[in-house]
């Protein structure tokens, strides 16, 4: 990998652990404070199109069904689209108040993409989908 993309590489990590870290403090702003304003997310059952509905919803979610909550994280791959856009795999789960490990029902594959804007990486999507077991 030469310089400049490891260097992207370790912005667009800086701006998952950012994000994670605001989740784990209940912090709607800061979770979302590296989304575009356009960004998408889609979710079973539900999808946003921009930061401001991201935001709402994330408020409502940090002081209901997910307060005290953090998440717990397996990146499996980084890739680079073109010079300004990647797409990040991770294997992602909540972990709910007095939980040490994410149930495998609870686990979920996520996409991240990401754009490189003003030189800014920015967070255009997410999409999260349950991991399924293998076919038995």
């Amino acid at each position: 990998m030469s310089d400049s993309r490891a260097a992207d590489a370790a912005a667009i990590q800086a701006v998952l652990v950012d994000s994670y870290k605001a989740w784990e403090a209940g912090d709607a702003d800061g979770m979302v404070a590296d989304y575009a304003a356009d960004a998408t997310v889609i979710m079973p059952g539900a999808r946003r199109d921009s930061r401001d509905e991201i935001r709402d919803n994330m408020a409502l979610a940090f002081t209901g069904p997910l307060k005290g909550t953090s998440t717990w994280n397996r990146q499996l791959s980084l890739r680079f689209v073109g010079t300004d856009a990647a797409i990040v795999v991770v294997e992602s789960g909540i972990l709910f108040p007095g939980q040490t490990e994410v149930p495998d029902a609870g686990k979920v594959n996520v996409t991240w993409v990401f754009e490189k804007r003003d030189g800014q990486w920015l967070i255009a999507a997410y999409h999260n989908s349950p991991v399924l077991a293998a076919a038995q």
